[in-house]
């Protein structure tokens, strides 16, 4: 049995970037990130722009102008201008060549077609010029850029409509055990609900992982053993819940032992999620969870978050941590470290009550995880202590 600090480096150190790529429409890529460089096609803005509402001038000496056009934005027209002459323009339309000012309409007096100004202005005053957020070839945005709302957009005001990115990995959830059902169906004797798939599910979906497919197996061995085989191969993330204890019915070690999945750890000195399994085979992780709900969502946001951005390239790879007063005590049980459900605001964190590692109704209202060490017996109000923030 390994320590949770221990059991943190080992994920880290042995889940690798995919360096996968795969081709996505701009639209349908917010959330990736870029696989290569993606330079400009295009200068933005490709001609001279109007920033303002107002009047385009060929400046002279004098503060009066004759008006002699009109220029939306969208407009084909090129007006010459000379000296002395405007035109009336609008945001985002295209400046004459000629012109060398936008004066804001504000500051504009119009009398039938001469217009005055108050002051002499500046050359290029209000003016975008060619190119002025890119040029044509230049680089637009790096390798490894995270495509937010906004740099969709400017990718796609560069006309750019298809763009190559990480590919996100493969996932297989697989849940385990006689007792799941399906929601809808009568609940008899001795049968639970099924909710982990459900829970680890929206748990991806959260984070931006879609590819993800649900596998379900009874707690028989040669079932077990056929389907880890067919995941592993398939998937680039295998997350196995339950069957991986030590009970007459728990077949999940057994089965990944003959698969020759390399063994990495298996249970780590904490509560709850004590036992954990992490290996590999071949470029597949896999991670086996208890099979109790509050204890496999606690391990999914400790390790196996630390391995998803890993095979995304990312640099920060761990939850937030903060440091928090808590605003409740607390006593814990038992040697080992252990992590608990709380509500963290304001730099403040409340543990709740019911920690059992198959409380789901606690969990549900939480949006952080207090760390309570090994040598930590008790927790007082106003203590400051360790709090990973979780997504949501």
């Amino acid at each position: 049995m390994i320590s949770i600090s221990e059991a943190i480096s080992i994920v880290k150190n042995n889940s690798e970037p995919l360096l996968k790529q795969t081709k996505k429409s701009v639209e349908k890529a917010g959330g990736y990130h870029l696989f290569e460089d993606i330079y400009s096609p295009i200068n933005m803005p490709p001609f001279r722009q109007s920033a303002m509402d107002g009047y385009a001038l060929h400046l002279h000496e004098d503060l009066t102008y004759t008006l002699i056009g009109e220029i939306q934005a969208g407009d084909a027209s090129r007006l010459q201008l000379k000296k002395g002459e405007a035109v009336r323009i609008f945001t985002g339309a295209p400046v004459p060549d000629a012109a060398n000012a936008v004066m804001m309409q504000e500051k504009v007096k119009v009398d039938g077609n001469t217009i005055s100004i108050t002051h002499k202005i500046n050359q290029e005053l209000n003016i975008r010029p060619l190119g002025e957020q890119v040029k044509q070839g230049d680089l637009a945005l790096k390798q490894g850029t995270k495509l937010t709302p906004a740099a969709i957009g400017y990718l796609s005001s560069l006309g750019i409509t298809e763009v190559s990115v990480y590919k996100k990995p493969n996932i297989a959830l697989v849940t385990t055990g006689n007792e799941l059902i399906e929601g809808g169906l009568e609940l008899t004797y001795g049968k639970i609900y099924e909710s982990n798939s459900k829970m680890l599910l929206s748990a991806l979906y959260i984070l931006k992982f879609y590819d993800v497919t649900i596998h379900k197996v009874e707690d028989d061995y040669h079932q077990t053993l056929s389907k880890l085989k067919e995941v592993i191969n398939a998937n680039d993330l295998v997350i196995i819940t339950g069957g991986i204890s030590v009970g007459d019915y728990d077949f999940v070690g057994k089965a990944l032992k003959e698969l020759q999945v390399e063994e990495l750890f298996y249970k780590v000195k904490q509560k709850p999620g004590k036992p954990l399994f992490f290996g590999k085979k071949h470029h597949t992780s896999i991670f086996a969870l208890p099979g109790n709900p509050a204890a496999a969502l606690t391990c999914f946001y400790v390790y196996v978050y630390i391995a998803l951005q890993n095979m995304m390239n990312k640099k920060v790879n761990e939850l937030p941590r903060v440091k928090a007063k808590s605003v409740s005590n607390f006593t814990k049980k038992g040697d080992r470290p252990q992590i608990l459900k709380a509500i963290y605001n304001n730099a403040e964190v409340e543990i709740l009550e019911g920690q059992n590692s198959s409380m789901q109704q606690t969990f549900a209202i939480s949006n952080a995880l207090v760390y309570a060490p090994e040598d930590v017996n008790e927790i007082k109000i106003n203590d400051t202590v360790e709090t990973i923030l979780l997504p949501v």
